[in-house]
């Protein structure tokens, strides 16, 4: 697949610089494609939540997309990213961070990890890829880190400055986590890129 033909969409700054540090071409959407979805080919881009026991920094290269029904919105061909495991991913309309919802999740529909966005990237019908990395497990929870951002995909620094308050080692942990699974969705990004 010709990644300078395809524009990988990021919910978030963070995401959207880590696709660029790749040498990809972007496009923010927003938390749940608020911004609006770009045309031509697209790829989901990001960071997802384990639905079942993987590592954090894990990288799927998805082959589909369902809902909270485990009813197929896209399947297609992986994207052939060096050490990427494939996968399914939950696309849904929250955050889901309680570990009991999670695993429910995962035994209903069978995905391996959950975001916001690849549901309205699939719906538009113009979805190729999805390329997520694991930053937050059943057993490593966000902590509030999910409040720290604002829906367009900037950082919200008053939600951050909320959120490590009420639980300051879990939202350091939970950063670093995040910081994990970007760079190694960064590395894999780039080696699929060269």
């Amino acid at each position: 697949m010709d990644a300078e033909r395809l524009t990988f969409a990021c919910a978030t700054t963070a995401e959207e610089r880590t696709a660029r540090r790749a040498g990809l071409r972007t496009a923010l959407v927003g938390l749940r494609a608020c911004n609006g979805i770009p045309e031509g080919e697209i790829v989901s881009f990001g960071l997802a939540g384990a639905l079942k026991s993987l590592d954090t920094g894990t990288v799927i290269d998805a082959t589909r997309v369902v809902d909270e029904e485990g009813e197929t919105l896209w399947q297609g061909e992986p994207l052939g990213v060096p050490g990427a495991v494939g996968g399914t991913i939950l696309a849904v309309e929250r955050v889901v961070d309680d570990p009991d919802e999670r695993r429910a999740l995962h035994g209903r529909t069978g995905a391996h990890a959950v975001d916001l966005e690849s549901g309205a990237l699939a719906r538009s019908g113009r979805l190729v890829g999805c390329l997520r990395a694991v930053s937050d497990t059943p057993e490593r929870t966000l902590h509030g880190i999910c409040n720290a951002v604002k829906p367009q995909g900037p950082y919200d620094w008053v939600g951050m400055t909320r959120a490590f308050a009420r639980a300051p080692v879990g939202f350091a942990r939970a950063a670093a986590d995040g910081k994990r699974a970007l760079d190694e969705l960064s590395r894999a990004a780039r080696r699929w890129a060269a």
